[in-house]
């Protein structure tokens, strides 16, 4: 072997090794949940489910109202509120659109609707945009405080959607049944497959399957906060008065990146109760959810993985720390949750690790030299690795199939692949987003443009 391929197949068992060990230890980490959520099945049996048609009727009455902040959405707000107004089953409720005045597009397009229904109420924020999701909130939630003190109405809970959405029809009264007691209320959310985008829009319909099938169930069994979606929440208006009390008068951290993700921690640290709500509506894997159309195109994946992974894992470890003293289960899940950006310098070095391997072996072939003899440990750590990747895609299959089928279930094997990329690509534009904010750049609402499905009025 010549000085050349020595040296590439240096660089490669060093990048294996390196990659091994952290992909060993990530696999660990997600077995472990994996073996809390099947053996609390095993040892409790299915959790008795919540039927839609059998909630107990709310004790206590009131205003269920909907926050819909919207900035450049005139393609879907129109369609999402007709959708939602022609859906809901619910005889007391209100939905507040958050508009800013330099986007004329989409307060027309609002207006179109709330012309024609006293229940839409839009709220212009008094700055321009794109400010940030969460200051769009505020000013709505500030409308909404003003709204009940003069019209003397009481709020029973604050329904958190965005502007592309398809509500289902049951939703509040889910949420008005069970927030009853609670801080707030959860819903699954299962992205809708875009025509055309089985790949890049189908990736979170897996992540979000196995996320919102194992993972709450098992993060909120041990105790830990949990991380609202930003949709698809009910959060009791009491809550969000403290909060603001507390944060000086805005329940919403305008200085966030992922307001939803912190709020849920934070009514966690104030001792509020949550509850992550699987209601069966009927059919056979049919639930009570919210359900959208997520990004169908690799650069705006990109885009939301790294707002995602910037809010998160970076920005949102300096924000909100470890929470809770001696809250092992708390500060393992926050762990998780920040992990991403040494689980994509792992699985890069693993990508250039076979890639050079490959480059190896190619180099060998030609010269008709020898294989490099395989490091035992690194041999060891493959196989071991292999054997967990081989059970992670077969948990990803069973949790995707429990929500859309086997058909998507096999969709989801190479949808992994896809996964990796956009989080691979995702993590240095996360980086330098992270950097610019740390020396000053005012942070802004960078959205995805999004589509409504043409879908009938009904659930």
């Amino acid at each position: 072997m010549d000085g050349v391929i020595g040296g590439i197949a240096i660089v490669a068992r060093e990048l294996l090794l390196f990659a091994g060990a952290g992909l060993l230890l990530g696999g660990i980490d997600d077995l472990l949940v994996d073996l809390i959520y099947f053996t609390r099945r095993l040892t409790r049996g299915p959790a008795t489910p919540l039927r839609s048609w059998a909630l107990a009727a709310p004790e206590t009455p009131g205003r269920m109202v909907i926050l819909v902040p919207a900035w450049d959405e005139s393609a879907v707000i129109g369609a999402m509120l007709a959708n939602a107004l022609a859906r809901l089953r619910h005889d007391d409720y209100r939905i507040y659109v958050g508009l800013y005045p330099n986007d004329p597009a989409t307060i027309a397009a609002a207006a179109d609707v709330a012309e024609h229904d006293p229940r839409v109420r839009l709220v212009i924020g008094p700055r321009p945009g794109p400010t940030t999701k969460a200051d769009c909130l505020n000013a709505v939630w500030h409308a909404l405080e003003r709204d009940a003190r003069d019209e003397g109405f009481a709020v029973r809970a604050v329904v958190l959607h965005d502007a592309e959405d398809v509500v289902h029809a049951d939703e509040l009264l889910v949420f008005d049944s069970l927030i009853e007691g609670r801080a707030v209320v959860q819903l699954p959310v299962l992205p809708l497959v875009a025509p055309g985008s089985r790949l890049v829009s189908g990736h979170y319909a897996d992540e979000f399957a196995e996320s919102h099938i194992k993972q709450l169930v098992v993060r909120t069994a041990l105790g830990a906060g949990l991380p609202l979606a930003g949709t698809g929440c009910a959060i009791a208006p009491a809550m969000l008065r403290e909060i603001a009390r507390r944060r000086g008068g805005d329940p919403f951290d305008a200085s966030s990146l992922t307001e939803d993700y912190e709020l849920g921690l934070r009514i966690a640290e104030l001792g509020g109760k949550g509850l992550f709500a699987r209601v069966a509506d009927g059919p056979p894997r049919s639930v009570v959810a919210v359900r959208a159309y997520f990004p169908a195109t690799l650069p705006a994946a990109v885009r939301q993985k790294a707002r995602w992974m910037t809010g998160i894992a970076l920005v949102g470890w300096d924000r909100t720390g470890w929470g809770r003293t001696w809250a092992i289960g708390d500060h393992w899940w926050r762990s998780r949750d920040r992990r991403a950006p040494l689980a994509m310098l792992v699985l890069g070095a693993a990508y250039l690790g076979l890639f050079a391997e490959a480059v190896v072996i190619i180099l060998c072939w030609a010269r008709g030299a020898a294989l490099p003899v395989t490091d035992p440990l690194l041999g060891g750590l493959i196989a071991v690795n292999a054997m967990l990747l081989w059970w992670r895609l077969g948990v990803r299959m069973v949790f995707t199939g429990q929500a859309y089928g086997w058909h998507e279930a096999l969709w989801s094997l190479p949808r992994f692949v896809v996964g990796n990329f956009v989080a691979l690509a995702a993590a240095p534009r996360a980086m330098v987003r992270y950097l610019l904010m740390l020396r000053g750049r005012p942070l802004t609402w960078d959205k995805t443009d999004h589509q409504f499905p043409d879908l009938p009025a009904r659930s």
